[in-house]
């Protein structure tokens, strides 16, 4: 691979392959987690499935809850910095 592959590709080929990993992992989590989707045949013949439960289950992650009692700020420490008084 190093006589195609020049050095400098090195940190894009690593963008690339970590956005494509979000990708897989946000479309596994759909298609597995996601109440709208149907694979199996049976919530496939019900025109509009009673899930109100399993809807908020998945809209209410334990990231958001998490993120839900957090600060809604980047870096804190230098907003207080640039944000007082002297």
């Amino acid at each position: 691979m190093g006589r195609w592959v020049k050095p400098e590709v090195y940190p894009l080929m690593a963008a690339m392959a970590f956005v494509s990993g979000m990708c897989v992992f946000q479309l596994t989590r759909n298609v597995f987690l996601n109440p709208d989707v149907r694979i199996n045949k049976a919530h496939r013949s019900v025109p509009v499935l009673d899930n109100a439960d399993e809807g908020e289950k998945y809209s209410q992650h334990s990231l958001r809850k998490f993120l839900r009692t957090r600060p809604p700020e980047i870096m804190p420490a230098i907003n207080h910095f640039f944000s007082e008084d002297n």
